[in-house]
């Protein structure tokens, strides 16, 4: 059974993919992030177990077994040290996305105050073109033939 080592998905945002390119320029992220994707892994687990079962069971020293006792410590400190650098990274791009988020949402507010400008200005002129069309229908109103008008329409209803 072959163990298959998940890649890395690409990110789709804009901001996550400078950070990904960024970060495989340099060397020694390359190794970290493969030695933190293997240890991370069940081969990994798989290949302690036979590690550990071979040498207590082939007898390679006696109990309480110093050498592999240290070898395993000195293990311990490397795989803390990359869970360390993986969880930098992670912190990273979770800094990326909030750095971006932030820009987001500062540019929202910039549109939503523009069309907030917008909506005031419409208003503004659709109340001039309205007080326009209703000074415009007043004096037509007063005009002494208007008057005759409104005048003979009371007598004829009356």
């Amino acid at each position: 059974m072959r163990t298959v080592h998940p890649e890395p998905v690409n990110p789709v945002n804009p901001a996550l993919l400078r950070l990904l390119r960024e970060r495989s320029r340099r060397w020694e992220d390359r190794v970290a992030d493969q030695i933190t994707r293997f240890a991370g892994s069940m081969k990994f687990v798989y290949i302690h177990v036979g590690w550990f079962t071979l040498w207590i069971g082939l007898g390679v020293e006696d109990y309480p077994f110093g050498l592999l006792t240290m070898i395993v410590s000195l293990e311990a400190i490397f795989l803390s040290t990359f869970v360390m650098i993986s969880q930098n990274r992670a912190d990273a791009k979770r800094q990326v996305i909030a750095d971006e988020a932030w820009r987001t949402v500062q540019e929202e507010g910039r549109q939503n105050e523009r069309l907030l400008t917008m909506s005031n200005e419409i208003l503004g002129l659709t109340r001039q073109i309205h007080a326009a069309g209703a000074c415009a229908s007043a004096p037509e109103s007063r005009t002494p033939a208007a008057d005759r008008r409104r005048t003979d329409e009371t007598r004829d209803d009356g």
